[in-house]
């Protein structure tokens, strides 16, 4: 498979699967490239789906130095891998960390963005929550430091977003616990730090995603509380974005219920390959529930 150098010197590993108009896939930080198989197997058969393997998540590189994760640099890596496999334009569909990859990667490169799937996006986003987070996010970094993945899986693996996955797929559920056991210490440490930890808040953003051009599907699980109120202020933000939200689901939806998912997928890409994405009707944003004057 495929692996391509980035501007500072990582190495980048990608897979790519079927032919026809091109999706690139980015994982969320619980899991990695392989976290999107339900996805490839469905899309792959119409379109080339690509996955790749974010620095610090073997078996692309896994830099030592703390300053070489970000959220800039996230992006910039998308865009490295999209040129290496010779891909103008894609659909981009992302989850959690993946999602707000997949977001600002619109933000930053609407020229090469056909559409942004952003799902399980906006922990740590809304004001309120900001601070803890960053400081959860430090203690995770310190258990992956302290504790290494397979112990710390036991209690991540199990948080009030995966439980739901727990109870509906137990096999699955518990092949995603695995994934997150198998993580490198040093890489997951960094990226929770670089990545997630220090990534602008989304409501510091809001004129930023007021300009976003490309259609943007946001989808969340109505039990994922992390995400639901800066999904909402996504959708009643973004100018040509569509929220969708899944029943008694929770942080990782493409896992938890890949059919739905891939419908809704399936759904945006067509609406958006034949021009009916569009910006939301200018009467709909109303205090009135009626339209009467």
């Amino acid at each position: 498979m495929p692996n391509v150098s980035t501007d500072d010197g990582v190495n980048l590993y990608y897979e790519e699967t079927g032919r026809g108009d091109p999706l690139v896939f980015l994982h969320e930080f619980a899991g990695d490239h392989r976290s999107w198989e339900p996805q490839v197997r469905h899309f792959a058969r119409t379109y080339r789906c690509i996955v790749l393997a974010a620095r610090g998540f073997p078996p692309s590189d896994v830099p030592q130095d703390p300053t070489a994760y970000s959220q800039a640099r996230a992006v910039a890596d998308v865009l490295t891998v999209m040129d290496d496999a010779g891909v103008d334009k894609a659909f981009v569909v992302g989850n959690s960390m993946g999602g707000f990859c997949a977001l600002h990667f619109a933000l930053a490169h609407p020229n090469r963005t056909r559409g942004s799937v952003v799902a399980g996006c906006g922990y740590g986003a809304h004001p309120d929550n900001e601070e803890q987070f960053r400081r959860e996010s430090e203690k995770v970094a310190t258990a992956f430091e302290d504790e290494g993945s397979a112990a710390m899986s036991h209690w991540y693996g199990f948080g009030p977003a995966r439980v739901q996955y727990e109870a509906k797929d137990p096999r699955g559920h518990g092949g995603h616990v695995q994934l997150l056991a198998q993580h490198d210490p040093v890489g997951a440490a960094n990226t929770m730090r670089g990545v997630q930890k220090t990534r602008p808040s989304l409501y510091a953003m809001q004129d930023e995603l007021a300009a976003c051009e490309p259609p943007v599907l946001v989808i969340a699980g109505d039990e994922d509380n992390g995400v639901l109120e800066t999904d909402l202020m996504l959708k009643r933000t973004i100018p040509r974005c569509g929220l969708a939200v899944l029943p008694k689901s929770g942080h990782v939806t493409n896992l938890e219920e890949p059919v739905l998912f891939n419908a809704l997928l399936e759904r945006f890409f067509t609406a958006v390959e034949h021009d009916k994405w569009g910006e939301r009707d200018p009467r709909a944003p109303s205090t009135s529930t009626t339209g009467a004057k």
